[in-house]
């Protein structure tokens, strides 16, 4: 299995709502996308303080890095992520990306 970690830097200007929307749509792709066993999501509740500024993320188990590959090519994760990137404070350099093989 793969855990698929993505931890967001995400714009300030952000909403309650906006925020609770593109987590609802990283969480769509579970019904559309084959190999995704679940899908977490949430604030970083560390108490260490060393986040870095990346205070939001979500994870994705895959059974399989096949299933992870297939993901990250598939139109629905294209265009969440689209709107993911967007959503950052930096663009691509408001996301950390680091899978885990288990």
């Amino acid at each position: 299995m793969i855990l698929h970690c993505v931890l967001m830097r995400l714009k300030a200007a952000m909403t309650v709502e906006e925020k609770q929307s593109l987590f609802e749509a990283i969480v769509a792709l579970k019904q559309v996308i084959p190999g995704i066993i679940d899908i977490k999501y949430g604030p970083n509740v560390s108490p260490e303080g060393l986040h870095a500024g990346y205070v939001d993320g979500f994870a994705v188990t895959f059974e399989s890095a096949e299933a992870r590959d297939a993901y990250l090519v598939h139109p629905e994760h294209v265009g969440v992520g689209e709107r993911i990137v967007s959503s950052t404070d930096g663009g691509l350099g408001g996301l950390i990306v680091f899978d885990l093989n288990y």
